[in-house]
């Protein structure tokens, strides 16, 4: 049953202890907004954030958990809810991020290389257990989106949903990190092919970008994530979260 809300995610990503975007998703394009990422989480939190989504890019890459004590030290403190992933691949992983306070772990390659222990988890877990679908040209990419799989999103979507998960986040990579508006159609097809909420990633630079998004929450999209947009000042947490407030309860925000 898909929840009634919707809510605006921030996104920390860190790499090599950084906070950082990416470009499309590819290692060797980051722009680096601080050398502090708990900071700058914390400081999400304070701003009035709903959510935060933090992830361990070389984690998600590699399977390392390079910045995992980051990764944790955020969700211990953070002040808001924290969904964590990046590099999550054993039950073990999962187990360590929720003691440590995680309100959800988002899954993606394990979540596909090894689907025992992606049922396992749901069946601990299920209510906080979340998979990734990092879309590139309608296939899953794998290992922080470096690996093709040749496996069609929507036919990954039925397996992840017979699993026991309880959300997706859906994220075109093409269109991560451009601020070049998000892709709404894949986002709809995503949807349509769920009875679970998806959180939708990627591209979203503007009100009227978040607003897009918010205005699909009658057929399931729960939330946005929002990242550079967030870093380069084009709004704020408390701007984001008003517009997709309005937008979600079918509201214009020029209206009172």
């Amino acid at each position: 049953m898909r929840p009634a809300g919707f809510a605006v995610y921030a996104a920390v990503d860190i790499s090599a202890g950084r906070c950082v975007r990416l470009l499309q998703g590819r290692f060797g394009t980051e722009t680096v907004y601080s050398d502090d990422p708990v900071e700058v989480a914390l400081g999400f939190c304070s701003a009035g954030a709903r959510w935060l989504h933090i992830v361990d890019l070389d984690g998600a890459k590699t399977g390392v958990p390079a910045n995992r004590e980051l990764v944790l030290e955020v969700v211990r403190r953070a002040r808001c809810p924290v969904q964590a992933g990046g590099g999550m691949r054993t039950l073990e992983d999962v187990e360590g991020a929720l003691a440590a306070g995680a309100n959800r772990v988002v899954l993606g390659t394990a979540a596909l290389e090894d689907p025992a222990a992606l049922g396992l988890a749901c069946e601990r877990y299920g209510e906080r257990i979340a998979v990734s679908l990092d879309a590139t040209g309608g296939e899953i990419a794998t290992h922080g989106w470096t690996v093709g799989t040749g496996v069609p999103v929507l036919e990954a979507v039925a397996g992840f949903e017979d699993a026991g998960v309880c959300m997706f986040i859906y994220t075109d990579t093409g269109r991560d990190g451009t601020m070049a508006g998000p892709n709404l159609e894949g986002l709809a097809r995503v949807a349509a092919a769920t009875g679970l909420p998806v959180i939708a990633s990627g591209g979203i630079s503007s009100r009227d970008d978040l607003m897009a998004v918010a205005r699909l929450r009658p057929q399931g999209v729960a939330g946005a994530i929002v990242g550079r947009a967030l870093y380069e000042h084009k709004f704020g947490i408390a701007e984001a979260n008003r517009w997709a407030d309005d937008a979600a309860a079918g509201k214009d925000p020029a209206q009172p």
